[in-house]
């Protein structure tokens, strides 16, 4: 499984005894009033629909692990949404008895994640910090270099392709 977040985070959960395992992605939106109240209702949703859909799949809720990715400040000068994210992915962790057993959060740059979740084994790599904010490098428009016609030759040669 493969997802590209900023600001966002991905919970990476899995019962490596019954080798299911599965992913999310979310972002908190609002405006970061106290309370939370709607905004982490999404996050909540999220969180519960992995947690749910691996246990109808065999998991046993004391057994699972995850591991949080995401959660960058990946805009100056704004609220820090990716700071909110990760700290309400542990929270939520917390709560439900579920093992954080690492990750990646903070930071100022984009990443990707890849993860096996039968293995638990994870991947990040890191965006580019000197690409665009509104143009990722992993989106950077790819450049071709387009050879230049050949000059017509002289005879009367006509060539079919």
């Amino acid at each position: 499984m493969t997802t590209l977040l900023g600001s966002c985070v991905a919970a990476c959960i899995r019962d490596p005894a019954a080798g299911v395992g599965g992913m999310n992605h979310f972002l908190l939106p609002g405006d970061g009033a106290a309370g939370g109240g709607q905004s982490e209702s999404y996050g909540l949703y999220l969180m519960e629909l992995l947690v749910n859909g691996l246990m109808k799949k065999g998991a046993r809720r004391h057994a699972l692990e995850a591991k949080l990715f995401g959660g960058a400040r990946t805009v100056g000068g704004l609220s820090d949404i990716g700071a909110k994210n990760a700290e309400f992915a542990k929270r939520f962790l917390e709560m439900e008895g579920i093992n954080y057993v690492g990750g990646s959060l903070g930071g100022d740059q984009g990443r990707r994640i890849e993860y096996w979740p039968i293995s638990g084994r994870a991947r990040q790599v890191l965006m580019d910090k000197t690409a665009a904010p509104t143009k990722p490098a992993v989106f950077a428009a790819p450049t071709f270099s387009v050879p230049a016609p050949a000059p017509a030759s002289a005879g009367g040669d006509l060539e079919l392709f």
